[in-house]
């Protein structure tokens, strides 16, 4: 018997909110929006808040909140460039040597959740200060000049089939998060200890482990997409802030998409290019600049409430509260 393609609302509307938004900015400004132009542009410039997108997912399956991830990104950027600048240290060894300290930011976020027992929303949130600090002293409050290698650019700058290569690195990114996430054991351990930490540890799953992966995974990911965001658009000594929320926008938001209930990649993927499309298009139509920070703060709260009023039990306790309601209103009716 075939399998019935489910095409229902609650499974795919930001795919319907995508083609209405294409079809009303493309209607109201067909020469700017619907342009090859803009489908570059929001290929290469969301292939790295997709990188940040997927930093965030994995500890959030784990039941876990990785704050820290944009003040990662942002220091070891800043110390791959300043390697290159100040210590004369070639492209590749620089960039290793940037990503191992993502991965070691990681490591420390997993002990302090993990052995400290640190809830991760304030081990993450206190990180995320230290390594400013740490940013601060590195770059001395000065923003650092582009590295001169040429193949500092080409990282990220390289065309392919007429898109930058940094949209393919978020392509392989997504396939290869995909792929553990949903077919190795990897992925059922993160997301059976994200469902219930107790009843995986029962199981026999190592939840303390698969959590201290989890932030692992989330440090060295977003190094790399720190590195390949001063490559792409020069040194900066802000920018992590600015990918934070509409990564996390993205996470919760395509926990509504295709899976409903379940915080899955390419959900996420899908919302971000959807919440990247509809500011684009708004900012074509009305060039206010705060139109990117309310549109993904609105965003994150929509998509929040939509995931927590998705969880099991969250039906039964409005039928309930319901029934409370009713109950009162007739019984101050009969009194």
């Amino acid at each position: 018997m075939t399998k019935r393609l489910n095409l229902k609302f609650d499974r795919l509307s930001g795919v319907y909110l995508l083609v209405v938004f294409i079809v009303v900015f493309g209607a109201l400004r067909p020469d700017t929006f619907l342009t090859m132009d803009t489908v570059h542009l929001l290929a290469s410039g969301q292939a790295l808040n997709g990188l940040v997108a997927i930093a965030v997912l994995i500890p959030t399956i784990c039941g876990q909140f990785d704050l820290s991830v944009g003040a990662n990104a942002n220091l070891v950027a800043m110390v791959a460039v300043q390697l290159q600048v100040e210590k004369g240290i070639s492209v590749v060894p620089a960039v290793a040597v940037a990503v191992v300290l993502g991965i070691a930011i990681g490591i420390a976020n997993g002990f302090i959740v993990v052995k400290l027992g640190v809830s991760s929303f304030i081990a993450t949130l206190g990180m995320a200060s230290v390594l400013t600090a740490f940013q601060t002293m590195v770059t001395k409050s000065e923003l650092p000049p582009v590295p001169e290698s040429s193949l500092w650019s080409a990282i990220t700058q390289k065309e392919v089939f007429g898109f930058q290569v940094v949209f393919l690195y978020l392509v392989v990114a997504v396939g290869i998060a995909w792929w553990v996430l949903e077919y190795t054991p990897v992925g059922r351990y993160m997301m059976a200890t994200g469902s219930n930490v107790e009843a995986a540890r029962l199981s026999g799953v190592r939840t303390d482990v698969w959590s201290w992966t989890s932030f692992v995974a989330a440090g060295g990911i977003s190094a790399v997409a720190g590195v390949l965001y001063v490559s792409l658009t020069g040194p900066s000594v802000s920018f992590g802030n600015s990918l934070v929320l509409p990564a996390f926008a993205a996470v919760f938001l395509g926990s509504t998409q295709l899976k409903p209930g379940r915080f899955n990649i390419l959900g996420t993927v899908l919302a971000i290019f959807v919440l990247a499309t509809g500011v684009l298009g708004l900012q074509l139509l009305t060039s206010i600049s705060w139109i990117n920070d309310m549109f993904n703060g609105i965003a994150v709260i929509a998509a929040v409430a939509l995931a927590v009023a998705r969880r099991p039990g969250a039906r039964p306790r409005l039928r309930r509260r319901r029934t409370a309601a009713a109950t009162q209103q007739a019984l101050a009716a009969k009194y």
